[in-house]
């Protein structure tokens, strides 16, 4: 997933996205926690997804609030 694929989504489906990841990051975690996960940089990547998920959603915002 890329800033631009995000940035063609609505803020619906980026708050669902953001939901998803913060799900996908718990279970790494939970993983990580019992010694199940094989590979950390799952967590890394969700962590920085979730990030980019939340700058798109605040551009948006700020765009919005320009606007009116």
């Amino acid at each position: 997933m890329n800033a631009q694929e995000l940035r063609d989504k609505t803020p619906d489906q980026l708050r669902e996205e953001l939901a998803n990841l913060k799900k996908e990051s718990f279970n790494l975690r939970f993983q990580q926690a019992t010694g199940q996960m094989e590979s950390t940089a799952g967590i890394k990547a969700a962590r920085r997804n979730a990030a980019r998920v939340k700058t798109i959603l605040n551009e948006k915002a700020a765009a919005a609030a320009s606007e009116e």
